[in-house]
């Protein structure tokens, strides 16, 4: 199979991809074209039907697809033009193709969650998490879900990946402020995602859910914690409030979706380590995606920067 991050300018592409997006547009001249979104587990690309005709055969979005295009650059960005389009039949495709999954060991992170979760030794906290990782199936999807659509970590097992990850550089601050309390800091690392769980459907859609659209994580993840904590006796109020907080201005900034700013010191490490995680996954994905031969990538619309490639070798 020819996989996406090995797409080049001016290459022909006969392939089975998965269409994750369909939309019917129209030119300025008022003709109709298609504008698709098709990925594989190397990533995804968009792509373009200009001309509607009898080549172009009955096809829904999710579902996969058989394509004869040409790649071309536009806005330096590599797009695919269809000229001829058909639904993949059963056995035309293998599904693992077009799942992307972690290079970490899942079994591996499943461990180290539980080792956080075992370091927390306010009791209540430590209860609240086990009684939401204890639970086997919110654990089973916990390890097998991804972190984002497409920002970062959208792959299986980005998640727990992304989690481990963040409660990690929480940790090593925890141990560089005497005031921060390092239990409400990991209890929050290790939940503050945890609401991607409804708002992403399962792979190989990885698509936002009804719930997802309409409350997004943050909103969900309050929620789910909101209603375990009701289901522990006496836990403290106060400690309820920090804890939410943490979960509800993880993101930092209004306009990223944070409903709140960080106003507690657990708050604010939370967001930096949160977003230094997701930063520095972006720019891997950015290098890996890039196969081009010059120093630096393309423009990135996301970060709105070019980004100068590492030299491996040093």
């Amino acid at each position: 199979m020819r996989f996406i991050n090995e797409l080049k300018n001016n290459d022909r592409v006969i392939e089975h991809f998965l269409c994750t997006q369909k939309q019917l547009m129209k030119t300025k001249t008022g003709k109709d074209y298609f504008s698709l979104t098709l990925r594989d587990k190397t990533g995804s690309i968009n792509a373009k039907v200009w001309d509607i005709n009898f080549e172009i055969q009955d096809f829904e979005q999710n579902d996969f697809i058989k394509i004869d295009a040409i790649v071309h650059t536009f806005n330096d960005e590599l797009q695919l033009n269809i000229s001829r389009l058909r639904k993949s039949e059963n056995g035309e495709y293998d599904l693992k193709n077009y799942i992307p999954a972690t290079n970490k060991n899942i079994e591996e992170l499943k461990a180290e969650l539980q080792k956080f979760i075992d370091s927390v030794k306010n009791i209540f906290l430590h209860e609240l998490l086990e009684k939401i990782f204890g639970d086997e199936n919110i654990l089973k999807s916990f390890v097998s879900h991804s972190a984002g659509k497409s920002m970062h970590h959208s792959y299986v097992g980005g998640l727990i990946e992304h989690t481990i990850s963040v409660a990690q550089i929480c940790d090593f601050m925890s141990n560089r402020t005497k005031l921060s309390d390092r239990d409400i800091l990991i209890t929050s690392a290790l939940l503050h995602d945890i609401g991607k769980l409804y708002e992403l459907s399962e792979f190989p859609m990885n698509d936002y859910t009804d719930d997802g659209e309409l409350l997004g994580h943050i909103i969900i993840g309050s929620d789910l914690i909101s209603k375990k904590i009701e289901q522990i006796e006496n836990f403290p109020s106060d400690l309820r409030a920090q804890i939410i907080h943490c979960i509800l201005a993880h993101h930092g900034e209004y306009e990223f979706g944070s409903p709140k700013l960080p106003r507690s010191i657990e708050a604010i490490i939370l967001h930096f380590a949160d977003n230094l995680d997701a930063k520095t996954k972006m720019f891997e994905e950015i290098i890996e995606a890039d196969s081009s031969n010059s120093n630096w990538t393309a423009y990135n619309k996301i970060l709105t920067r070019r980004l100068l490639k590492p030299d491996v070798q040093q």
